[in-house]
């Protein structure tokens, strides 16, 4: 197949190059920087200049390539997760209006099937893990329900089209190589400095994805049938276990504990509620459609792995 994948410099998008022309397709990468080019095209894909949020730009590009599949990993993050909140508008804008380019013009040139990222972490499982058809928590405090309204909106846009094949893809928190949660990655750095610590009971249930995984669960969508897959691992963990391992994994002290009501003074209910009301996934489906085998988390390694998510109770 002709793919043309958006975002293809990310820390997602360079093992997913891979895993693409490893499974013979042929690859065109968007991006805007030399640097991410010169990646691009290294990687063995076609490397492709331009900006999503330039519609003209765009639909020229479509039109040219004329591709089998689109993958739309568009995101504008920040190199730390406690810049989020002033970085989200800007990754809405991405997502939104440049993601919207990209999908009109490919339902204008007929592309057959559109793959989209999604949230597989800001979803509403109640008292259980979230399966596909659980909502995500747009009424949650801060930057958590924006984020979750921009994914509900993505998630609406790609299962709403009737000329394309879309396929929504919820990965859970990406761990691995140039991600956030790794020995180099910034939340370590955080945690190495003294900057986290546990809020309450740490009761929010995380659900992780290797960036290598979800690559493959990835190149497993351009032929699975079209729908909504929650991408994560089998090991839906709370904060109050997951977070002192991970910081006995990279060398780090245990984090302090910190009164809730402390927490809300000093940093705000955002802080307060990522860590105490976030429910994990189920990821049966996917390891039924896409084949995903995702890897043991490397800090909970002492840990039998769970067969499936939804098996488990938290």
């Amino acid at each position: 197949m002709k793919v043309f994948l958006a975002g293809a410099s990310g820390a997602l998008g360079r093992p997913l190059i891979s895993r693409l022309r490893n499974a013979g397709h042929e690859v065109w990468g968007l991006a805007h920087r030399p640097d991410s080019l010169e990646t691009i095209e290294k990687l063995g894909a076609h490397p492709v200049t331009g900006n999503a949020l330039d519609r003209a730009n765009i639909f020229g590009l479509i039109k040219q390539i004329r591709p089998d599949v689109v993958i739309d990993q568009l995101t504008s993050l920040p190199s730390s997760p406690f810049d989020l909140p002033q970085r989200l508008p800007a990754d809405c804008r991405l997502r939104l209006e440049g993601g919207g380019n990209l999908f009109e013009a490919a339902r204008t040139f007929q592309v057959q099937r559109y793959v989209q990222q999604l949230s597989g972490f800001y979803l509403d499982g109640g008292d259980g893990l979230a399966t596909e058809a659980s909502p995500l928590k747009i009424n949650a405090p801060g930057t958590i329900g924006a984020s979750a309204r921009m994914y509900a909106l993505l998630e609406q846009r790609v299962s709403s089209t009737q000329e394309m094949e879309g396929i929504g893809l919820r990965y859970g928190f990406f761990y691995g190589p140039g991600t956030w949660y790794w020995p180099d990655g910034a939340f370590s750095r955080h945690l190495l400095r003294g900057d986290v610590s546990l809020i309450g009971r740490g009761s929010s249930t995380f659900s992780f994805i290797h960036v290598d995984d979800a690559a493959q669960a990835t190149v497993a969508a351009l032929t699975a049938p079209a729908g909504i897959y929650n991408v994560i691992d089998n090991q839906p963990t709370k904060m109050s276990d997951w977070l002192p391992a991970y910081a006995d994994w990279i060398g780090a002290s245990a984090p302090p504990c910190l009164d809730k009501r402390k927490a809300l003074h000093l940093l705000g209910e955002e802080s307060v509620y990522f860590q105490n009301s976030l429910t994990g996934a189920c990821n049966r489906k996917a390891l039924q459609s896409l084949n995903l085998r995702p890897r043991q988390l490397p800090w909970l390694s002492i840990l039998n792995e769970t067969p499936s998510t939804c098996l488990s109770r938290f």
